[in-house]
């Protein structure tokens, strides 16, 4: 997976659109696949399979049902790109297929977003897909993006206006101190835990009013580099009690309800947080809510 790179024009990077993780690591999965160098067509399938999606961080017991919903809703996603001075909307994939047996699926880009995905030449972003692994929040993946678009310069400033039209957030968390703490901290937590950059940030205001973030970064130093391969530091290895109880807790909170897939209930959730306590990489999310809970290391 280390020699898969990703590649996407800036226009892409800087677009308006909403995607989980799990659907990002499709799409992305996806045009790691795509020959460079080479003339495509969007008669084209690109499979993406089951470990690729582990490897990105999907968990093991629910991978092909993550896998599965996340293409479905992908079929159903857009994308609004600002081409000069105009503005255009357009679907990223045109067909799915499923291969049950196999535990795979086949993706056909449309037409019109492959010149943006494909055999670019100038204004590209080009980042390894093993830096995403781990990140499981789907605003994480974007940031990251956008940070990794000026990573010979270490930093960039985005007004939140701007960075909310491309996270497609609409009347997603009004209030800056919800913007702040859901969105911006949350990705830059996970960037720092899971991605080869260190992120810091700053709120320029204007008046009383935040209206810009300053992002400062630089690559973590090549000894750590891989650091998300190991279990992190603040791991606890809870007792069977502690998870049912914290899980069925943690189910309940209205600050974790993204994580609930559509239509999925309570209980549900609870068994999707339960696994997700024993694993290393996934336990550090719920570590403020369960301290909140009583928990004491």
């Amino acid at each position: 997976m280390n020699k898969n790179h990703v590649v996407k024009s800036n226009q892409v990077i800087e677009a308006s659109y909403q995607l989980s993780a799990v659907e990002q690591r499709i799409v992305l999965a996806a045009i790691s696949r795509i020959p460079k160098n080479q003339p495509i067509t969007d008669d084209e399938l690109y499979p993406v399979s089951i470990s690729e999606l582990k490897q990105l961080g999907v968990h093991e017991k629910t991978a092909y049902r993550d896998l599965k919903e996340g293409i479905n809703r992908l079929y159903e996603r857009s994308i609004n790109l600002s081409i000069d001075d105009k503005s255009i909307k357009m679907r990223w994939v045109q067909e799915i297929q499923f291969l049950d047996s196999q535990s795979v699926i086949g993706i056909r880009f449309s037409k019109p977003i492959l010149p943006f995905i494909s055999n670019l030449s100038r204004e590209f972003t080009k980042y390894a897909l093993s830096d995403i692994a781990g990140i499981n929040s789907g605003y994480g993946i974007r940031i990251y993006e956008l940070l990794v678009q000026y990573r010979q310069i270490g930093k960039r400033e985005i007004s939140v206006e701007n960075l909310r039209t491309m996270l497609e957030l609409g009347k997603k968390y009004p209030l800056f101190a919800d913007f702040k703490k859901r969105v911006i901290d949350t990705a830059i937590d996970q960037i720092n835990e899971y991605s080869p950059l260190n992120v810091t940030y700053e709120q320029k205001k204007t008046g009383r009013k935040v209206t810009s973030l300053i992002f400062s970064f630089k690559e973590k130093a090549k000894s750590i580099s891989h650091q998300n391969t190991d279990i992190p530091k603040e791991f606890y290895k809870l007792t069977d009690a502690q998870i049912n109880m914290f899980g069925n807790q943690l189910s309940r909170l209205h600050e974790l309800s993204h994580l609930a897939k559509q239509g999925e209930s309570y209980e549900d959730l609870a068994v999707t947080i339960k696994d997700r306590l024993k694993d290393p990489k996934q336990q550090k999310q719920f570590l403020p809510h369960l301290k909140n809970l009583g928990f004491k290391p």
